[in-house]
C-alpha cells in the first residue's frame, strides 16, 4: 500500500478563457473543480494506475467535506483528520491565446500542535500496512514537519518518499528520505544554486542523495518537458525523455511521483518505474485538472519513454 500525506489540500479550480486580459471581467467557457494538493494528487494517480492507496491530512470546515466525499465517489479512500476553519482553494487560470497558465494558491490555515498530532497519530496507525509512505506538498504554520512521519516509517519497514520544498524538503532529506523527487527549481532552491541542463541536474541528484544518506537512498529530479534524471539506490544515474506535450502542467510533477512509486511496485525496476512515471506525468499533462489520467494513455505513453543509464 502506497500511504500519501497530503500536507496542504485544497479544492482546486480551473478556469478556462479565451484570453486574459488584465482589469477586465471574464467568464469562463469551462471550470473545473476538483480535490487538490499534492498529497491528494499522488493517491488519485497512484488508484487509476492499480495501486492500493490511501490518502490522510487534515481537512477543515464545508470544503474539507467537499474534498473527502469528491475523493470517495472517485474510489481514492482516505482517513482524515478534521480541524477548526476551512480547507484552502486554489485557482489555475488557463488563457487559450497563449497557452499559459496563471496560477493563485492560498496559504493553507495555520494548524494546532493538537491537529497535526491526529494527523500523526492516524500515519501511525496506517504505517503497519504501507509499503511506501509519499510525503507531498507544502506544510501550513504549525505542522511540525515531514520529518517526524520519517523517523516513525523504518519501524514498520516502510520507505519513504518526500516532494516538497524549502524547510520541509530540507528536514524531510536531512531525516533520510528513501526517494527525493523534486523539480530542477526546488533542487536550484534548495542547494542555493543554478543548474543548466541534464548534467548539471544529475549532479544536483547526487549532492542530494549524499545528503539524504547515500546508499540505499534515490533522487529524481523532473525537467518539465525535458525529462526527468535520477540517482538510483545504487548509485546509477539515469536520464529519461518522452516526446509529449500536454496544455495542462499543474499536477504533473505529483503523477510524476505517483507513475515511480506504483512503478517501483508493479514493475521493480528503476528504467520502468521511470517510464511509467513520465508516462503519467505526459498523460496528466493531456487533461484539464490536476490528478487527472486515463490509465491506458500512461501506459502507452510509458511506452514510448527513452530512459537510459548515463
Amino acid at each position: 500500500m502506497i500511504l500519501c500525506v497530503a500536507g496542504n489540500p485544497s479544492i482546486d479550480k480551473l478556469f478556462e478563457v479565451s484570453e486574459v486580459v488584465v482589469g477586465e471581467i471574464h467568464r469562463p467557457d469551462r471550470m473545473i473543480a476538483l480535490p487538490g494538493g499534492k498529497g491528494i494528487h499522488v493517491a488519485q494517480v497512484a488508484t487509476v494506475l492499480g495501486a492500493d492507496a490511501v490518502v490522510t491530512g487534515l481537512l477543515a470546515g464545508h470544503t474539507g467535506r467537499w474534498v473527502a466525499q469528491a475523493l470517495a465517489a472517485e474510489g481514492v479512500s482516505g482517513e482524515w483528520a478534521w480541524g477548526a476553519g476551512e480547507t484552502r482553494s486554489s485557482l489555475s487560470v488557463a488563457d487559450r491565446s497563449t497557452g499559459r497558465l496563471t496560477e493563485f494558491y492560498e496559504d493553507g490555515q495555520a494548524v494546532s500542535g493538537d491537529e497535526w498530532r491526529t494527523v500523526r497519530a492516524i500515519v501511525d496507525s496506517l504505517l503497519p500496512a504501507a509499503d511506501w509512505i509519499a510525503l507531498a506538498g507544502s506544510l501550513p504554520d504549525g505542522a511540525s514537519g515531514y520529518h517526524q512521519l520519517i523517523e516513525s516509517a523504518p519501524v514498520h519497514g516502510v520507505r519513504c518518499a518526500v516532494d516538497s520544498r524549502g524547510q520541509a524538503l530540507a528536514e524531510a532529506i536531512d531525516a533520510g528520505a528513501d526517494l527525493v523527487k523534486i523539480n530542477i527549481h526546488e533542487a536550484a532552491e534548495l542547494l542555493g544554486a543554478s543548474f543548466h541542463g541534464p548534467a548539471d541536474a544529475v549532479r544536483a541528484a547526487r549532492t542530494i542523495r549524499e545528503r539524504a544518506g547515500g546508499d540505499g537512498h534515490a533522487v529524481a529530479i523532473t525537467l518539465g518537458e525535458d525529462g526527468m534524471v535520477g540517482v538510483d539506490f545504487e548509485g546509477g544515474c539515469w536520464r529519461g525523455t518522452l516526446d509529449a506535450h500536454g496544455r495542462y502542467p499543474v499536477g504533473c510533477g505529483d503523477s510524476f511521483l505517483a507513475g515511480i512509486l506504483v512503478g517501483f511496485e508493479q514493475e521493480g525496476s528503476w528504467d520502468r518505474a521511470a517510464a511509467l512515471a513520465l508516462g503519467a506525468a505526459a498523460a496528466n499533462a493531456e487533461l484539464p485538472g490536476a490528478g487527472r489520467l486515463d490509465p491506458g494513455r500512461a501506459r502507452e505513453l510509458a511506452a514510448r519513454a527513452v530512459v537510459s543509464i548515463v
